[in-house]
């Protein structure tokens, strides 16, 4: 059904400067989701559940083969590369996991906003306070919204397991995800449809879920950038924050449908200029 909805509107979205310039908003909102403090000191006890749900052996072998040493090698080589495999198989299904439930809510808030579209500048304006709110909760500046609320289950192991571990995380909401994840959710009100909001939701979890795979493939730089990231995790969360809120306000005031009716205009060629306000 989703598939359906994203290929009848993509040819009206694809023009739409509105959602041109939301989509960056929202690869970049997963980005900064995942190196949140909520998420970022999760990522090594994820991936080793993966890696166990999958069956990846952390060990190396030890067993000398007919081969001789040279085949001892080749053998570790081998076990590496398997191990390595289940584990970005099962970071793949867990990222599949929340996808569908973000891509779920997107859609939702999408077709809400089509029920609403005869008041969607008046709600538009409204859940932008609602998003600068988000942006100072994330940025750790209204304690009450920051207290960690997150489901602790445990799936069983196997494929099953990884991509309902990533339900779960989806359905989590943890403070960290909320707020950038609720701005998302508003950006996708603004057009009125499921399509829309089904695009915007898996431009989050693109930015989101990258860096899981990154890490999973085991990258040299992977375990450098989580530690630069734990080490500058309030800088994160305040420039985080500031974003949300700077996005907030641009909802209330009306300047973001300025910029995406000047976005339009010159993808179009629709002409000069006209304010939104």
């Amino acid at each position: 059904m989703i598939a359906s909805l994203l290929v009848g509107g993509f040819g009206h979205v694809v023009t739409d400067g509105s959602l041109l310039l939301a989509l960056p908003v929202a690869v970049l909102a997963g980005l900064v989701s995942f190196a949140s403090p909520c998420v970022l000191p999760l990522v090594p006890g994820y991936l080793g559940y993966l890696g166990a749900a999958l069956g990846a052996s952390s060990g190396r072998a030890t067993a000398v083969g007919r081969g001789g040493p040279g085949a001892v090698g080749q053998g570790v080589r081998t076990r590496d590369d398997a191990s390595r495999g289940r584990v970005l198989l099962g970071v793949m299904l867990f990222v599949a996991g929340f996808t569908v439930v973000f891509v779920a809510f997107g859609a939702l808030a999408g077709t809400l906003g089509g029920t609403l579209a005869r008041w969607v500048d008046p709600v538009s304006r409204v859940l932008g306070v609602v998003v600068v709110v988000m942006g100072l909760a994330f940025a750790g500046l209204v304690p009450a919204l920051a207290r960690e609320r997150r489901p602790h289950l445990a799936p069983r192991a196997g494929a099953w397991g990884a991509a309902l571990l990533g339900a779960t995380f989806g359905l989590g909401w943890t403070p960290c995800i909320g707020p950038t994840l609720a701005a998302i959710l508003t950006l996708s009100l603004d057009g009125g449809s499921a399509a829309r909001g089904a695009l915007l939701a898996v431009a989050f979890c693109v930015g989101l879920g990258v860096p899981f795979v990154l890490v999973a493939l085991g990258l040299q730089r992977s375990a450098r950038a989580r530690n630069w990231l734990r080490r500058h995790r309030i800088a994160v969360m305040r420039v985080g924050g500031g974003l949300l809120v700077v996005l907030g306000l641009a909802l209330v005031t009306g300047v973001w449908g300025m910029w995406a009716a000047w976005l339009q205009g010159l993808l179009t060629g629709g002409g000069a200029f006209v304010p939104a306000v």
